[in-house]
């Protein structure tokens, strides 16, 4: 089943539930299949490391869990602020995502 999501890695999101409600961040992620993303500084979890390369001394980092889209929103270019996406073929036949609340195309 390939599901057609409304978030894209690189958007800037509003967290409308959760834990994190009222946050806004940047999409590092989207994980498909599980129908979840990754945002820069929203759900941090403490994971506990061994030594390695990357973190030689170990011990606990805080790092971004994956959020379900279904909690996210993507922020309005023009206005800001929370808003919808819908699709339309722009001028070029090529189908975009806009923002409902201002129409705006969403890059």
């Amino acid at each position: 089943m390939n599901k057609k999501l409304h978030i894209k890695k690189g958007d800037t999101v509003y967290v409308n539930a959760g834990n994190d409600k009222g946050k806004t961040g940047k999409v590092l992620e989207v994980i498909v299949d599980k129908e979840r993303a990754i945002v820069e500084g929203v759900n941090m979890v403490s994971k506990h490391t061994k030594p390695n390369a990357k973190h030689p001394q170990g011990g606990i980092i805080k790092q971004e869990a994956g959020i379900h889209i279904s909690n996210l929103q993507v922020v309005d270019p023009a206005k800001g602020g929370a808003t919808k996406i819908g699709r339309r073929l722009n001028d070029q036949g090529k189908l975009v995502r806009y923002a409902k609340k201002s129409g705006e195309e969403i890059k």
